[in-house]
């Protein structure tokens, strides 16, 4: 079933809240194509502390995602 715009948009305010997420990383998770279930699935427990906080892991997941890409523009700089 799909949610109507609103109903999305206070998904998201609800996991950028539990989350404690930055405008910033809630835009990086969207870019990246997560939804905010998958966020509040991957807030650490107290059991869990090897687990980064989600506000890392989003970052890391958008880093791995647009590393590639700017590895591919430095090497086209350098053949010229």
């Amino acid at each position: 079933m799909k949610l109507k715009k609103s109903d999305q948009e206070s998904v998201w305010v609800e996991a950028k809240r539990r989350c404690r997420l930055s405008d910033e990383a809630l835009r990086m998770a969207r870019e990246v194509g997560l939804n905010p279930r998958s966020l509040i699935k991957n807030i650490p427990s107290r059991s869990e502390q090897w687990k980064a906080p989600v506000e890392d892991w989003v970052r890391d997941m958008y880093d791995r995602k647009h590393r590639p890409q700017a590895r591919k523009g430095s090497k086209d700089q350098r053949e010229i």
